[in-house]
């Protein structure tokens, strides 16, 4: 019981804290990627998924992780963001890949109009002491991305094999 709710709270407890992070500081450290993958192996494993459909996975993420650093390269994500969607990739698959990029685009393309909306209104003096509000704010500062990357993963994950696993030996 306690692997199973390990599985449902790892996941989700990461994507939260990658969004914060990017919110805050405009990145996502490497540690919560490479906790990710690890967390997943060991997940995975401990859940009884089979080896191939692991190497499946993690064939995932080396997929999303070539995409992502083309983005990277061209300056269109961060590092952290393309390491992030790599990571999240792993724990949803080939069969989740084309909903994650769509989700991921979708709620990036609303979060940034939302922002570049946001900047030609002045700062509420509420948040002018905070500068992560500042930062955003300011006209040509990027986008913190991770949240979208966040949130598309955190919407797919309960369709996922190892969430509906972990979720019916829990019932």
């Amino acid at each position: 019981m306690m692997l199973e709710a390990a599985t449902l709270l790892f996941f989700p407890a990461l994507m939260v804290f990658a969004a914060i992070s990017d919110l805050l500081t405009m990145t996502i450290s490497n540690r919560i990627s490479i906790a990710l993958a690890i967390l997943f192996i060991a997940m995975a494993f401990a859940c009884g998924l089979p080896a191939t459909e692991i190497l499946w996975h993690l064939a995932c993420g080396a997929a999303m992780l070539i995409i992502a650093f083309g983005l990277f390269a061209r300056g269109w994500i961060g590092g952290g963001d393309a390491k992030l969607a790599a990571a999240t990739a792993i724990w949803l698959g080939f069969d989740h890949l084309g909903d994650y990029a769509l989700s991921a685009s979708a709620l990036g393309g609303l979060l940034t109009v939302s922002i570049i909306v946001l900047r030609k209104w002045p700062l509420p003096g509420v948040l002018l002491a905070r500068q992560w509000a500042t930062r955003l704010h300011e006209p040509g500062s990027g986008i913190p991305y991770g949240i979208a990357l966040a949130s598309a993963g955190l919407l797919l994950y309960p369709e996922t094999a190892i969430w509906l696993g972990a979720a019916a030996a829990i019932h």
